[in-house]
């Protein structure tokens, strides 16, 4: 048996918890299990997340589009979140999110960053002289004398890597850190995504269609048309598809029996939506839209769950198609398989061929092959 690493009497006595991590939206879509598992296993304890943006920058003219990350619509959404720290993308505001935690006097604090986790150990320290402070520690050399230092900071830490096996989804290894840290089981059928959108980003959702003309009313031959929503950006470019390749993939899936009469709907983040629109406006193409979740997150897994087929590259996209239970079609590296979508039955795998081949070497008829049949 595993002696968890947070003693019972902590937790007891604790009113509020801390939890920092440089979170991605693939990373909350199964973490969010995990948070809302803590709540239940100790409800008197509020949870408080700090989200690192390790994009950290002194160049104002990025800080509009960091202070937006759709990250924070999601999370401040959730019920069982009761604070927030996401002005951490300037230094100025670093330092006064630190201030305000300190102020706090947490009496628990838990780093779940994996990069540069003895940063990260000191940080939880200084944001908590006096609670117990518990980090992810990863192996130090004898003259990594820093990172020494820092790990002693920690009143108990935990290997990220430590319990992970091969071919173990994320999910597990999340639950994993769960069951050491607190000693909380989470099942594999609790760690399937979810997201609960809120009714006015639904209400949009169908509104939009109708302004674009994608009126599910039935056509002549009395089946409603497919709609199609394609991925494929992603934030670095060995992961994203590239536009030519949506353009072949838009003729093929319409040449296909079924699917003929398909409207398409394109995912596009919104730093390239002005290249997007410059590349599509060369070719005449109906019923296909460009979109992007500008005014809030939830306007992305609102529109992923109007749609009857999901295309995406290894991006959050693919697991939030799993969250609105959309069949979708994942296009991923050999690379980093454990982030998977997770429901099997609902997904289907493109694998590129060669564990060295990008994500732009899987051809088109290798997604069309795949395509459900009518």
């Amino acid at each position: 048996m595993v002696t968890q690493l947070v003693p019972n009497e902590v937790l007891k006595s604790a009113d509020k918890i801390l939890f920092i991590a440089h979170l991605a939206l693939g990373d909350f879509t199964y973490l969010q299990n995990c948070f809302q598992s803590f709540s239940e296993a100790y409800p008197h304890i509020k949870i408080h997340i700090w989200v690192d943006e390790v994009r950290r920058t002194n160049r104002v003219a990025e800080w509009e589009h960091l202070k937006k990350y759709a990250l924070y619509d999601w999370v401040a959404e959730c019920p069982f979140v009761a604070k927030l720290y996401n002005q951490t993308y300037n230094p100025q505001l670093f330092e006064q999110s630190l201030q305000e935690a300190r102020q706090q006097a947490y009496p628990l604090v838990v780093s779940l960053s994996t990069l540069r986790p003895s940063k990260y150990a000191s940080m939880a320290r200084e944001i908590s002289p006096h609670g117990f402070v518990v980090g992810m520690k990863k192996p130090a050399s004898l003259f990594a004398i820093h990172k020494r230092l820092a790990y002693r900071k920690l009143n108990a830490a935990l290997d990220p890597d430590g319990a992970s096996q091969p071919g173990q989804h994320i999910s597990a290894v999340y639950a994993s850190w769960w069951n050491r840290l607190f000693g909380i089981e989470i099942t594999p059928s609790s760690r399937l995504p979810f997201v609960h959108i809120p009714l006015q980003w639904g209400e949009y959702a169908k509104h939009q269609l109708i302004q674009w003309g994608f009126v599910h009313d039935g056509l002549q031959s009395g089946q409603a048309p497919k709609l199609v929503f394609i991925n494929p950006y992603a934030k670095t470019k060995k992961r994203c598809w590239p536009l030519e390749r949506v353009l072949e993939l838009v003729a093929a899936l319409r040449a296909q029996d079924g699917w003929q009469s398909t409207d398409l709907i394109v995912n596009v983040v919104p730093e390239e939506m002005d290249a997007a629109r410059k590349f599509f406006d060369q070719h005449v193409l109906d019923r296909f839209h460009l979109f992007s979740a500008q005014d809030s997150f939830f306007q992305l897994p609102a529109i992923l769950r109007e749609c009857d087929l999901i295309i995406s590259v290894e991006t959050a996209v693919m697991h939030l198609a799993n969250a609105v239970h959309v069949p979708v079609i994942a296009l991923m590296r050999q690379k980093n398989p454990e982030w998977a979508p997770i429901d099997k039955e609902n997904s289907i795998v493109i694998t590129a061929l060669k564990r060295s081949d990008w994500v732009r070497d899987i051809t088109v008829s290798q997604v069309i092959a795949v395509i459900p049949a009518n």
